[in-house]
């Protein structure tokens, strides 16, 4: 008896295993899987694509930049160290990759599994699943890829039929890595996203040197109000010159407000100085929101919020590792007051689009679908850190769906920085669109060929059209 061993692999993993809804859902993904892929909000860097290097080795590629990687094997007891993550130059990546692979069992059942697999099967041709025994193979195959041509960072844009290519910049920044891509006459869109938490968040580490620097790079005096905001419309003017259609705010709440000038200009003041208690410190973000918005209504940038993450919360890897190292937990958010103030003064501008994102699911259907299902500006961004797993997806769709309905959502974005993982990340969020969508049909709520036309909108319409792309 002749035993065939199971791909890497499926061609129907994730479709549902009702016999119906699977070909419905095998006809509307087949409708999506080879359309462009959007990437209107990621952590990858321009600098690859300017450079155009070969990526260093395979734990520098896929355990090093990945949260979701080193996060479960530290939960585990694997050391960060042992890991290399934090140094600019991996001492031993061998090493390093075999921890991981000896611990490639504990992510069984998550979205990283399947996205890694996806790219070790669909990139680099591996049949085999990663374990302590293939290590070496999957190590030394992936490392001589590598070194090709068709594995250097454009050959790759090029190659997962990327479209727009979003990164995500500090005011800070020169930008010099993306004038130069525009400038190397190479056709991708390869465009910068506004994030100004460092010059809007007085509990960002270096704030007050931040609000000089931003002065100077802009030619303002950042030590008033008045030349604060110059500074700021000054430097979103520069990101739109270089392809930027999107700002980003990552802030503890969803709180708005909105101040008279003198009552700002006064809170500023105290912030500035290094007086400001925590209370006043959450009163000038929330008031900074409202201000970003007013900026986004004159300058037409599209406006993220992703509130409710409680950053940095393991202090010892916080102080070892610095800021972005895993350590961020979920909190409830409130969005019902909290953004009351600036829907008052903006949510009908026909003109202004707000985003809004979360890590608290039972917001969806309570607060998130009734306010986007009302409001002309607001949309809702897709499953995202935490839930943008296949459980996840439909669970917003079941949820916001039936208030929101589909157009007050806006595709998907993969929020990585995790290059490799792109294409697996939008596989994902396709098939589970498809999914959702043959439930539809089969349960004669929805004409397929409706759904043909939503599935299309999902995958690639919807992101364009939000993302002003």
């Amino acid at each position: 008896m002749c035993i065939t061993k199971p791909a890497l692999i499926h061609d129907d993993r994730l479709l549902p295993a009702d016999p119906t809804m699977r070909a419905i859902a095998r006809r509307l993904y087949a409708e999506v899987r080879n359309l462009p892929i959007v990437s209107p909000h990621g952590h990858t860097q321009a600098s690859w694509f300017v450079r155009n290097e070969p990526f260093p080795d395979p734990a520098k590629l896929f355990v090093q930049p990945d949260h979701y990687v080193f996060r479960m094997l530290y939960s585990q007891g694997v050391s960060l160290e042992d890991l290399e993550i934090g140094v600019a130059e991996l001492k031993n990546p061998r090493r390093v990759w075999r921890i991981f692979a000896e611990h490639y069992f504990l992510f069984r059942g998550t979205p990283t599994r399947i996205w890694l697999d996806f790219a070790f099967h669909e990139l680099f041709g591996m049949e085999k699943r990663l374990s302590a025994d293939t290590a070496d193979l999957y190590f030394d195959a992936i490392s001589e890829k590598l070194r090709t041509p068709a594995f250097l960072p454009r050959a790759l844009y090029e190659r997962f039929h990327l479209e727009v290519l979003a990164t995500t910049d500090s005011p800070l920044d020169s930008l010099s890595d993306h004038q130069a891509v525009r400038d190397s006459g190479w056709k991708a869109r390869i465009i910068p996203t506004f994030r100004p938490d460092p010059v809007v968040d007085p509990e960002f580490t270096g704030f007050r040197e931040n609000i000089a620097q931003l002065g100077e790079l802009n030619d303002e005096d950042t030590g008033t109000w008045s030349g604060y905001l110059r500074a700021l419309q000054k430097s979103r003017s520069h990101f739109k010159q270089l392809g930027c259609t999107a700002t980003d705010h990552g802030h503890p709440t969803a709180r708005t407000e909105d101040l008279s000038e003198q009552q700002a200009s006064k809170l500023f003041d105290k912030v500035i100085a290094g007086c400001a208690d925590a209370d006043e410190q959450e009163l000038f973000r929330a008031q900074m929101l409202t201000e970003m918005a007013r900026m986004s209504l004159e300058d037409g940038l599209v406006m993220q919020l992703h509130p409710g993450s409680f950053r940095n919360y393991n202090r010892n890897l916080y102080e070892r590792y610095g800021r972005d190292i895993g350590g961020d937990i979920p909190t409830a958010t409130d969005y019902v007051h909290a953004l009351r103030p600036l829907l008052d003064r903006f949510g009908n501008e026909k003109n202004f689009t707000l985003i809004l994102f979360t890590l608290d699911e039972t917001a969806y259907s309570r607060e998130l679908a009734p306010l986007a299902g009302l409001y002309p500006c607001l949309r809702l961004g897709p499953s995202w850190w935490f839930h943008d797993s296949p459980e996840g997806m439909l669970r917003f769709r079941e949820m916001v769906t039936e208030t929101g309905g589909f157009y007050n959502t806006v595709g998907f974005n993969d929020d990585t920085r995790a290059f490799l993982s792109i294409p697996a990340r939008h596989d994902v969020a396709r098939r589970m669109d498809c999914v959702w969508l043959s439930r539809l049909v089969a349960e004669h709520r929805m004409d397929e060929s409706e759904a043909r036309e939503v599935a299309r909108d999902l995958a690639y319409n919807l992101v364009r059209k939000a993302y002003r792309l």
